[in-house]
């Protein structure tokens, strides 16, 4: 096969329940997805690795000639997309402090991978890669510098998200844009001519917007208190605020914004806190458009994107209420698709090509 011929890439995206993928033919002129699906993961990717491979056997496709994995936190040592070997599975596995839900069972893929297509390059697409170029006033967490040099930054997350909807746009891409990624996790970036300059999310994923069950941006002062006050570990801090709170702790009900909705429309009393919860969540978001706005100095387009961003009219316009008259052009705002998996077999790729 010539160097510009088309290559097969496998994408990965493990989740804690399940692992997407996609196969892609990807060449110079962009790519085309030749099969695409899920499996469910249950805590063995391993076990769902070995299902996809059947299906592509299944379906006659060829050898992947390259794999890339969505890998949700490089750390401090893994800041940009990377050809993954020895070297950078060590970073990457430093990196488990900062996301301890999300990489080990990437890592775990990335393992399985190697062993099932040996030879084969392993490319890692890091979530945080976009927000890399981010400014220091934009970087920089308000705490001691002995603390943030050991990595305690911001990060930033959703980067693969962002970075589609850049390419997305293409000619089309405003100098001052907003994207709004609005799914079970949630964040609102800033765009200046193409790269990320701020965004709600920070150290870890857990923070900015109110989410399904993470409570986004918290007053410490709670964390301390309950610690204080309630003898709350680490263990049970992480809990409560990756499991027990957002639209969940609020509603009592569920973390599900469908759930809530339906709930909602109901003249019961004793939905009022699913009410509140959607109410919390839209406002939130709002707040943080226009945070990114005033970051940029005004906004020329805002795009939504995510599970809710994408197939909820309603929440949308529930959001969007009150920004016309901060300048933020919500009658043009865009909606548009996350394709991570295609950023991913379009960065692998890329990164296959370059010497190394």
């Amino acid at each position: 096969m010539s160097s510009d011929a088309g290559r097969p890439v496998l994408a990965l995206n493990v989740g804690s329940s399940s692992l997407k993928f996609g196969f892609y033919m990807v060449d110079a002129s962009g790519s085309r997805v030749l099969i695409s699906g899920a499996e469910e993961a249950g805590g063995e990717p391993e076990a769902a690795l070995a299902r996809i491979a059947q299906r592509l056997q299944a379906q006659s496709m060829p050898a992947p000639a390259a794999v890339g994995h969505r890998i949700v936190h490089g750390g401090p040592h893994c800041r940009l997309h990377t050809l993954i070997d020895a070297a950078v599975m060590q970073q990457l596995q430093a990196a488990t402090a900062f996301a301890p839900l999300h990489v080990p069972p990437a890592l775990a893929l990335v393992r399985a991978a190697q062993a099932r297509f040996p030879g084969v390059a392993q490319v890692a697409c890091l979530d945080t890669a976009f927000h890399a170029g981010m400014p220091a006033v934009a970087r920089t967490l308000p705490i001691p510098r002995e603390l943030r040099a050991l990595g305690i930054e911001r990060y930033g997350f959703h980067g693969l998200s962002g970075e589609s909807i850049v390419r997305q746009l293409g000619s089309d891409l405003p100098p001052r844009l907003v994207i709004a990624h609005l799914g079970h996790g949630a964040s609102v970036t800033a765009v200046a001519h193409g790269a990320s300059v701020d965004t709600s999310m920070g150290l870890t994923p857990t923070g900015g917007v109110i989410m399904s069950t993470r409570c986004g941006d918290l007053d410490p002062g709670v964390l301390a208190y309950v610690v204080r006050e309630h003898g709350y570990d680490a263990a049970q801090l992480a809990s409560l605020i990756d499991q027990r709170s957002g639209m969940l702790g609020i509603s009592g009900l569920s973390g599900d914004l469908r759930e809530l909705i339906a709930a909602a429309a109901s003249t019961s009393a004793s939905d009022d806190d699913a009410r509140l919860a959607i109410a919390m969540f839209c406002a939130s978001v709002r707040k943080q458009i226009a945070a990114m706005a005033a970051v940029l100095g005004g906004v020329d387009q805002l795009v939504f994107t995510g599970g809710i961003g994408e197939n909820d009219a309603s929440t949308r316009a529930f959001i969007c209420e009150g920004l016309d008259a901060l300048g933020i052009p919500t009658a043009k705002a865009r909606v548009l698709p996350a394709q991570e998996d295609e950023q991913i077999a379009l960065l692998t790729w890329q990164i296959t090509r370059q010497p190394h």
